[in-house]
């Protein structure tokens, strides 16, 4: 069986950072994803889904994201039921975010709560040649022993 989803949105309001009584952060908030539709004549719609993240993803996307930034995500639906006051059931369902990621250009997150956000760097990473010049390349021979 497979429960899997992708997401490209907006969030909606700053997400929701909170702690369980067993230490645990979880953190909520909600994304506005366009439909890749719309009738003729019509306005294309919107869904308002729910995402839930716990511990470190929590923490992160409390920290780097907030209202109307772009978000990329993906994760698995859970789906739960209550009784309201009523006495009806009621059902829910939430995302349950295992992965983010910033989408957009740089310029969207100009207004992110924290504008010098860098990753940990890695040992032994490759060199960046971002603002290289054909000195840092060199010529391979050409002959038939390629091993490709």
């Amino acid at each position: 069986m497979l429960n899997v989803v992708a997401l490209m949105g907006r969030l909606t309001a700053d997400p929701e950072l909170k702690t369980t009584q067993s230490g645990l952060s979880v953190c909520r908030f909600t994304i506005a994803v366009d439909r890749n539709y719309a009738k003729a004549g019509t306005e294309r719609q919107t869904d308002f889904i729910s995402c839930v993240a716990w511990r470190g993803t929590a923490d992160f996307i409390s920290k780097y994201f907030i209202k109307g930034q772009l978000i990329a995500l993906d994760g698995s639906i859970q789906t739960g039921s209550y009784t309201d006051n009523n006495g009806q059931k009621r059902y829910t369902f939430d995302v349950q975010v295992n992965n983010v990621n910033f989408t957009g250009d740089r310029r969207d997150g100009n207004n992110a709560r924290s504008s010098g956000y860098s990753p940990a760097p890695q040992q032994n990473a490759a060199p960046s040649y971002s603002s290289g010049s054909a000195s840092d390349f060199q010529d391979m021979p050409l002959d038939d022993d390629l091993p490709f």
